[in-house]
């Protein structure tokens, strides 16, 4: 597939870490994303800071950063849906304009002397369901952009430039409240949000269009439900990232906590601990890739999980703001390397046709994670301590470590192959409509017994890739009359979604259609026999009713 103009990476050698910053619409939004960021982070440190003036509630300050993660939670797997479906620069662009749009009425209600809790919560979430529509697409184009083998370190590079932007941003944030007061921070943070809306306006890079009409946005969720629950890989990239989210909020949700009740500090302090977060989540970015080198992607998560943990525990114990820099610097390093972690995992699982709703399913479920997470520890603190809450983190932390034993993070070290996408669609006896259906699949085998064990190993194989790329009610029959001759049957809703499947094979998928082919015995290949069911009902007339079957 084409890329856009300025992707000019040399094939031949291996992929750099900064390869992708070489392509420049790449390199365009990846930095336009880095102000919004910026600007994000500035609006948390001044959100979170004025709910702890302003409520007396340790679960109303908890729950801010719940606001932000909810819309993930509740909208991704439609907008992910709405990303595989639709232009993915145009969603990205929908998303800004509603993220402006909020940033913008927070600010004026501010100006006006609005503060009340609840509404803070609600224009917070407000502004992440602009988030939640724009970052599985941008994730998404990610593919798209840049060359498959740049994908590994692309997704790293959202990661380390996110947290490279913390270093400064809540530091930042903390000067500007401190100096300038909120209405300053979250007027800036609505023209930060400005950029990467101009960005995407002006960039555009080219998809590989697909010749098939949209799927309706029900089978679209249905298709990426179904394909995510398939994946070994990415179930346990979500497991992992979901139990993690929960478990370590804790750092950050209850961090303004420990600024007010244990170091005795402000907005400066909270900032400058921010910073200390990201630093260390910025020298764990840099050093993704050689620790990727010398170790395993689930001992780094086990190892982030531990670096976490001390980080929790450090800070239930310590009252000395020095202390508690140095302990965030380390949650920051086992934080960043766990979400890129996971992240490449579930990148690298997805091929195209499915990514958006893949990444929207991972962003889904660990926000909805980082949300209870949110809720459980501020609701801990508040019944019981903050010592507490952060000690019943670190040792969650440690069971999330120990859940590899279920959950283990594989090893991928090239991306999923994207789709043929070249399919003749057969020769049939009638009109059929792209919405004509459903459609049986009949493919008769002829194996001899002595074939028969590997046959049915090779078919439970050919079960999984075809259900997961839209074959329903797959089963497989042998002949009582005739033991020599198998049946493999499926079926899909409608002609449009048959030739969808045939589309969605890859290289690997018509390399197991070659080896099923050695087993069978007869002299021509199997037999394929396309039919179309028809309802008996005594409302149609009898020639409606009648079953239709098409050879190929």
């Amino acid at each position: 597939m084409k890329k856009t103009a300025g992707a000019d990476a040399n094939l031949s050698s291996p992929p750099a870490p900064l390869a992708p910053l070489r392509n420049r619409t790449f390199r365009s939004i990846w930095l336009a994303t880095q102000v919004s960021s910026l600007g994000w982070l500035m609006q948390t440190v001044a959100i979170s800071w004025l709910m702890a003036t302003i409520s007396t509630s340790d679960l109303m300050v908890a729950l801010v950063p719940a606001s932000s993660t909810l819309p993930a939670f509740l909208l991704s797997v439609f907008v992910g849906a709405i990303a595989d479906n639709f232009n993915r620069r145009r969603v990205m662009f929908a998303g800004r304009c509603i993220m402006v749009i909020a940033s913008a009425m927070l600010t004026a209600a501010v100006a006006l002397g609005f503060v009340d809790p609840w509404m803070i919560l609600g224009f917070s979430f407000l502004i992440a369901c602009g988030g939640a529509l724009n970052d599985p697409a941008w994730q998404a184009s990610v593919g798209d952009i840049v060359e498959r083998r740049d994908v590994p370190a692309a997704v790293t590079l959202l990661s380390v430039g996110f947290n490279t932007v913390r270093t400064v941003g809540p530091a930042l944030g903390g000067i500007v409240v401190a100096s300038f007061g909120l209405l300053t921070a979250l007027a800036v943070t609505t023209l930060t949000y400005l950029v990467p809306l101009g960005t995407i306006w002006r960039c555009k890079w080219k998809v590989r269009s697909s010749p098939l009409p949209r799927e309706p946005m029900r089978t679209a969720i249905y298709d990426g439900v179904r394909f995510t629950a398939m994946s070994s890989e990415i179930k346990a990239a979500i497991a992992r990232g979901t139990l993690f989210g929960l478990a370590s909020i804790a750092i950050l949700a209850l961090l303004p906590l420990v600024v007010r009740d244990q170091l005795g500090g402000g907005p400066v302090a909270f900032g400058a601990l921010m910073a200390g977060f990201g630093t260390g989540a910025v020298i764990a970015g840099i050093s993704n890739g050689m620790l990727r080198r010398i170790l395993s992607q689930e001992r780094l998560m086990t190892l982030a999980c531990v670096a976490c943990a001390a980080c929790s525990l450090s800070l239930a114990l310590t009252s000395s703001i020095a202390v508690a820099a140095i302990a965030l610097a380390l949650g920051g390093a086992g934080w960043v390397t766990a979400w890129s972690g996971v992240g490449v995992s579930v990148q690298l699982a997805s091929p195209r046709w499915v990514v958006g709703r893949t990444i929207s399913i991972y962003y889904a479920l660990i926000d909805g994670g980082i949300a209870a997470g949110s809720w459980v520890w501020g609701t801990v603190a508040q019944n019981h301590s903050l010592t507490w809450a952060l000690g019943g983190s670190s040792g969650a932390l440690l069971l999330v470590a120990a859940a590899g034993v279920l959950f283990p993070l594989r090893e991928r070290h090239e991306s999923e192959p994207d789709p043929l996408e070249q399919f003749n669609a057969p020769a049939v006896a009638l009109n059929l409509k792209p919405r004509s259906g459903p459609i049986v699949v009949k493919v008769d085998y002829l194996i001899p017994e002595k074939n028969v064990e590997f046959f049915l190993e090779l078919m439970r194989e050919r079960r999984h890739v075809h259900t997961r790329v839209g074959a329903r009610h797959w089963t497989l029959q042998r002949n009582l009359q005739k033991p020599m001759q198998w049946t493999e049957t499926f079926r899909t809703p409608t002609w449009t979604d048959y030739l969808r499947l045939n589309h969605r094979l890859t290289e690997a998928d018509k390399e197991l259609d070659k080896r099923v082919l050695q087993l069978h015995a007869g002299e021509l290949p199997p037999q394929i026999t396309l039919c179309i069911g028809r309802p008996t009902t005594p409302t149609r007339k009898p020639e409606q009713s009648a079953a239709y079957f098409l050879h190929r």
